[in-house]
């Protein structure tokens, strides 16, 4: 049975002896003195202080309790820290017990520094990089204390942002200007829908290759190098394509084109997408740069259609490609993607990023596989309509060669989307966002299939393209969030390769189609196409990052 417990707030009045004896906690009074006597040390009201072994009455020890509250009145100081980052914990842990002593001495100086006066020193949990390895290495995780990112980070991260936005831009423009000119490309080698359909195939087996060999030459080279070599080889194929050589030559310049184009494109959504803040906004710009450049180019495109040089327009393709060959080579100067980040005051990636089997890790997991068919079926009807839509206008509505403005119009429509619509992204999800537009997508996109007018045509066709365009920003963000962070370099590499697929079975199989029953089988292909890209969206995964 257990004791009685004796409150001390009891009244004496309510106490009786037997009560006391029952507790077995009862005390001498000289030891109850004696311990009076030790409590002169503290500041203790007068009636508590006093030497007597008596039981203090509860009006005593409210007033007692009064002090308390004066102590909660007084202003006190509070600190709030911010959560340690999923990297920094996984380093954390495992972190040499060496480097850990180090980190407790710091903490130790600092506190010393602090209290011998104001310091300029800002504590952060994040690391300063280290120096100790020289300016191109790929650097260890820290073990100093770091001040926030200074100007100096920040205008660096903005030139390196802007390097890959020009890198994105020309691949729009490699992307646009093949539709206005794919009428005059099948009239000048004389050939049919099926066979002029190769520079897809062809383009798409760049991307492929680009894909399988990424993660090696990444982890051999480092991204600015390879980031750099793709930009050279894309600068190669414009200059096979300026001459316009044997259509055999001129169609295996598509296959260099899109090896460098997925070089720079795996590497520039790692890199922005990687980043910890912004990520959507910087994404949702990347992409619109690449809108910008394929809906410039069939302005350009559209003109030389109808010239007998038409294949001058890809000098302008090739002084493009030397200046962004020499942006990449001057901004991230062959550095590693840690390096780079470090330099812009970024966190780099963990260091799981170079251990173990990369594909090994990426074919494990079930969600890459749906974003490889999404990224194939949005790029492949992306690609069918900004090529063959120009042809369906010429052929079906009666265009003339101006037509070409029409693909201007769908690709400035991915532009402005990818930039305007952010805040409506944001608003009501964007994982919601992109389920409204596809569905909005296939309406718009029965009208051009169902209503014979050139008119509409092109007002429909432009709006597909606004609501098309932060498809693939939220495709990518999204990315970013459920997969591993160690792996999402050559993860995007590998969908953006495979995806790219679709770049050429669709506008390949649009050709076979339209040999066979002619151009209008372009829209119920589209019409298919989209919603079979709208089931597979509802099929990936919506939750968080995997662990590190």
């Amino acid at each position: 049975m257990p004791a009685a417990r004796l409150s001390i707030e009891q009244d004496v009045g309510d106490v009786s002896r037997d009560d006391i004896a029952a507790t077995g906690m009862h005390t001498p009074v000289s030891d109850a003195e004696n311990a009076v006597e030790d409590s002169a040390q503290y500041d203790l009201p007068s009636f508590l202080s006093a030497s007597t072994s008596r039981v203090r009455r509860r009006s005593e020890l409210a007033f007692a309790r009064n002090g308390k509250e004066r102590v909660r009145d007084e202003h006190t100081h509070t600190f709030e820290l911010p959560a340690l980052s999923p990297d920094a914990i996984a380093r954390s842990r495992q972190m040499p017990p060496q480097t850990q002593i180090e980190l407790l001495e710091q903490e130790d100086q600092y506190k010393e520094d602090l209290s011998a006066g104001p310091s300029s020193l800002v504590p952060s949990l994040r690391y300063a990089p280290s120096r100790t390895e020289g300016e191109g290495a790929s650097y260890p995780p820290s073990v100093h204390v770091a001040v926030a990112r200074t100007p100096a980070h920040r205008r660096i991260a903005r030139l390196q942002f802007a390097t890959f936005c020009f890198s994105f831009f020309l691949e729009g423009w490699n992307d646009g200007s093949t539709g206005p000119l794919l009428p005059t490309i099948q009239a000048f080698y004389g050939l049919n829908y099926a066979v002029v359909s190769m520079v897809f195939i062809l383009n798409a087996v760049g991307f492929i290759l680009g894909a399988a060999t990424l993660v090696l030459l990444v982890e051999r080279f480092g991204m600015g190098k390879v980031a750099s070599f793709g930009a050279f080889v894309q600068l190669i194929a414009y200059a096979m394509q300026v001459p316009a050589g044997p259509f055999p030559e001129f169609a295996v310049s598509f296959t260099l084109a899109g090896f460098g184009l997925c070089m720079q494109n795996a590497l520039g959504n790692a890199f922005v997408g990687g980043q910890a803040e912004n990520t959507a906004t910087m994404l949702g710009l990347l992409h619109g740069a690449y809108g910008l450049g394929a809906f410039a180019a069939p302005l350009l495109a559209t003109h030389f259609s109808t010239q007998t040089h038409w294949s001058y327009h890809y000098i302008t393709s090739l002084v493009l490609a030397a200046v962004n060959f020499t942006l990449l080579t001057a901004v991230f100067r062959f550095k590693t993607q840690e390096a780079a980040m470090q330099e812009a005051g970024y966190e780099p990636a963990p260091a799981e990023a170079n251990r173990g089997s990369q594909y090994g890790a990426i074919l494990s997991i079930r969600a890459v596989y749906f974003l490889a068919a999404f990224v194939l079926i949005y790029v492949g009807v992306e690609v069918t309509l900004g090529g063959w839509i120009v042809t369906f206008i010429i052929r079906e509505r009666a265009g003339g060669p101006s037509s070409g403005y029409i693909s201007s119009g769908f690709f400035g429509g991915l532009t402005v989307g990818r930039v305007t619509l952010l805040w409506l992204n944001k608003r009501i999800g964007e994982t919601r966002a992109l389920t409204i537009y596809a569905i909005l997508c296939i309406a718009l996109e029965v009208t051009v299939w169902a209503v014979p007018s050139l008119i509409e045509n092109a007002i429909a066709v432009s709006m597909i393209g606004l609501l098309m365009g932060p498809m693939y920003p939220i495709m990518v963000g999204h990315t970013s969030k459920i997969l591993p962070r160690f792996v999402l370099n050559a993860a995007l590499g590998l969908i953006n390769g495979l995806g790219q697929t679709g770049s050429a079975l669709l506008p390949f199989l649009t050709g076979v189609l339209a040999s066979k029953f002619g151009i209008t089988s372009l829209q119920p292909l589209v019409v298919s196409m989209m919603a079979l890209m709208t089931v597979i969206w509802f099929a990936i995964p919506k939750g968080h990052r995997r662990q590190e």
